[in-house]
């Protein structure tokens, strides 16, 4: 979501007659875009503004402003910490950016943070403002902002505000959009993202039939009026776009994983067989201090579920160690239901307390940060065995991979991503473009990557290469 909003960023700033620094010394103005889901966003970002204040300091006319969930959290904080910063904004004023950057030049630091009841429904995505994407063959697409769970290790809900998901007809035509500039892999994004749609159906279900019911809720739901996600619907609609060619999603919730979602992820063939499942625990105690909505017996179930109907599926996961109150016994139950579940990759985290978060305030039961990184390595090592036993699966097979460009460790080979969203390295007889797709036989595999022969091209990029070009 925050990558997303930095193309949005950097689309306005663009269109102020800007163009991208070749590095931050020369730089007039520099945004900081940030996170604060880790307490290490935090130390990255004032390690940055330290470093920062010595160039300000030979550049006195450089501007520097700090926008996201971290400036939305800790406004007051970065002011006190930072006074050279020029503009702090938030999540729900990301529009304004270039604006505020204007006005501090004129006027001096400006401190802009508004919540997200503060702003009318079509105002509150960052959706119509121009994007400077990093990849002119994908695109990120916001479906919804903002969260109503409230899971007890997460700080969302009071960074990015209450679930609110834009009109079904927006979404498709902005997809339309991007397909027609060149665009042929979209990831559909929302904090819960397979809920999207709920608040739209419940609201128009409350009203009198209207012609803008398409518009909001899709045609199919018209004949289905329930006040239920419109998120399988969604997959159809934009799976079915003339020019895209893989759809993928992040990142869901298994309490809201429904059985039409599998059921559209099996039959659109342009979405990936990719399900981003995140676990954070399998201890029923610990899920349920953590307010997750689920056992690990039905998590697995539904894991299963998936597995039956999507065939070669892949899965990846969040898991988080060490949350207030575990004990070895509850950590022994997350090494087995993931060694049941065999991911074929996870994002482990020590557990991070996040100030304004009521784990944060579980003091008294925090673990012994030793025990948890002693948890973590063996829970590591769970998952590295499955990770590799899921790529070393596929030795021998054909894989459609859509080609990212040269592997960082060795220009002279590329690198492709599959539909299950895994790397593999290969060398191509000719240069190949990013966004170019290939069918890749896989040779050899380790834990985090593959290798193959590249067997042909079968689709070449449709997007136009871009050329920097500098005003004289």
């Amino acid at each position: 979501m925050n990558e997303h909003d930095s193309e949005r960023i950097a689309g306005l700033l663009e269109a102020d007659g800007m163009h991208q620094a070749e590095d931050e010394a020369t730089a007039d103005v520099i945004v900081l875009n940030t996170c604060c889901i880790r307490e290490n966003a935090d130390n990255k970002l004032y390690g940055a503004l330290g470093n920062l204040k010595a160039h300000k300091q030979n550049n006195p006319n450089m501007q520097i402003a700090v926008g996201g969930c971290l400036a939305q959290k800790d406004r007051e904080k970065i002011r006190e910490r930072a006074a050279h910063v020029d503009v702090v904004f938030g999540t729900h004023n990301v529009d304004r950016a270039a604006e505020l950057l204007r006005q501090a030049h004129q006027n001096g630091p400006i401190t802009e943070i508004l919540e997200a009841t503060a702003r009318a429904d079509h105002e509150a995505f960052p959706s119509a403002l121009l994007t400077r994407r990093e990849l002119d063959y994908a695109s990120w697409v916001t479906v919804q902002i903002g969260c109503d769970n409230s899971c007890a290790f997460c700080i969302v809900p009071s960074v990015r505000g209450p679930e609110m998901s834009r009109p079904f007809g927006e979404l498709v035509t902005e997809v339309e959009r991007l397909a027609k500039d060149g665009v042929s892999e979209v990831t559909l994004l929302g904090q819960n993202v397979n809920s999207y749609g709920r608040d739209l159906a419940l609201a128009r279900r409350q009203a009198e039939p209207t012609s803008e019911d398409n518009y909001w809720c899709g045609e199919t739901w018209l004949t289905d009026r329930r006040a239920r996600p419109l998120f399988a619907d969604l997959l159809r609609a934009v799976g079915s776009i003339e020019g895209i060619h893989r759809v993928r999603f992040t990142s869901p919730h298994p309490k809201d994983m429904r059985s039409e979602t599998f059921a559209a992820m099996a039959e659109v063939g342009e979405v990936c067989e990719h399900l981003h499942f995140p676990l954070q625990s399998g201890s029923d105690r610990i899920l349920a201090a953590m307010h997750r909505g689920y056992s690990a017996e039905r998590y697995l179930q539904k894991l299963n579920e998936a597995r039956a109907t999507i065939n070669d599926l892949a899965v990846s996961t969040d898991i988080i160690v060490g949350f207030p109150g575990e004990t070895d016994q509850d950590f022994e139950q997350t090494l087995e239901v993931a060694a049941q579940a065999r991911f074929d990759s996870a994002f482990t985290f020590v557990f991070s307390p996040r100030p304004g978060t009521e784990a944060a305030d579980m003091r008294a039961k925090f673990v012994d940060h030793k025990v948890a990184v002693e948890r973590y390595e063996r829970l590591r090592i769970v998952i590295e065995r499955s990770s590799r036993a899921a790529n070393q699966s596929r030795i021998g097979q054909t894989e459609e991979v859509i080609v990212e460009g040269p592997s960082k460790k060795n220009p002279a080979v590329l690198t492709g991503r599959t539909r299950r969203n895994a790397l593999v390295h290969f060398a191509a007889p000719q240069p190949l473009r990013a966004g170019t797709y290939a069918q890749v036989q896989v040779e050899s595999a380790g834990m985090n990557h593959m290798t193959g022969r590249f067997i042909e091209v079968t689709m070449l990029p449709r997007h136009r290469k871009r050329i920097a070009v500098s005003a004289l």
